[in-house]
């Protein structure tokens, strides 16, 4: 048994560890032999940049205007302006007939009743955010002058938005609507153009000024909720034992402010 051992040592199998190409992908390194020609092309071409700004007709101080054009720089210079040429502006909007003729008040319109104050036709319903931001800043606006002003919103009485068309004669309008002195101003525009220009306080000046605090009958609300029905546009009428509706509020169950809104 021993010499069958012996024998089984005897023919282990051997590596060969020697890599016999040279060109192998492990070689730590590979000598490449180039003639003294090629290497001087070689070092030329790495040298050499892909567009020399400074040797070229078209960025030299001493060309000519018509070599910059030539250049694909001029090109797209000359496409710029060109693109500008054809450009026109666009017309303004209030040089328009219809928009001129939209913010010009018509004289021949006018409340009556209303030659002492500033009567101001709003809504305080949030519905459309322009809507109700135009009536709010009017509003702010004439209380900056701190003279008689007679808001009237249309969304808690109808009363006032049938009085407002009757006024205009016209069944569907623009909010809010401005009255100076009972002659008809306009709207948001028209009123804040005038502010700017300085016309609006020359408009106001003659009207009595109002109270410093707000109206002790209603805080500046206007209405004030029925004292015959409570709000709740029902009475009860003993001679014919029937609910009727409340003949002395609106269709809100409210009643105007007698100290602010005469």
């Amino acid at each position: 048994m021993a010499d069958r051992k012996n024998q089984g040592a005897g023919t282990k199998p051997q590596i060969n560890t020697k890599i016999n190409n040279p060109n192998s992908v492990f070689n730590r390194s590979m000598t490449v032999n180039y003639s003294s020609s090629e290497a001087a092309a070689a070092a030329a071409s790495v040298n050499k940049p892909l567009y020399n700004l400074s040797t070229s007709a078209a960025f030299q101080r001493n060309g000519s205007i018509k070599s910059l054009y030539s250049s694909p720089f001029g090109s797209m210079v000359s496409a710029g302006n060109s693109f500008r040429g054809k450009t026109s502006p666009l017309p303004s909007p209030k040089s328009t007939p219809d928009a001129i003729s939209q913010n010009t008040p018509d004289p021949s319109i006018r409340l009556p009743g209303s030659e002492d104050r500033i009567v101001i036709y709003f809504t305080s319903l949030r519905g459309i955010r322009r809507t109700f931001q135009d009536c709010h800043s009017i509003r702010m606006i004439f209380r900056g002058f701190r003279v008689n002003v007679d808001e009237r919103d249309i969304s808690m009485d109808i009363a006032y938005k049938k009085e407002l068309q009757k006024v205009l004669g016209q069944s569907s309008f623009t909010l809010p609507q401005v009255f100076v002195k009972g002659k008809y101003i306009g709207g948001a525009d028209v009123v804040k153009q005038f502010l700017e220009t300085g016309e609006l306080a020359k408009m106001v000046k003659g009207i009595p000024l109002r109270a410093m605090g707000p109206c002790e009958g209603c805080d500046d609300m206007r209405f004030l909720p029925c004292a015959n029905c409570s709000g709740s546009r029902k009475v009860f009428d003993e001679d014919d034992e029937l609910v009727k509706r409340c003949s002395d509020c609106n269709e809100n169950g409210l009643v105007r402010c007698p100290l602010c809104c005469s």
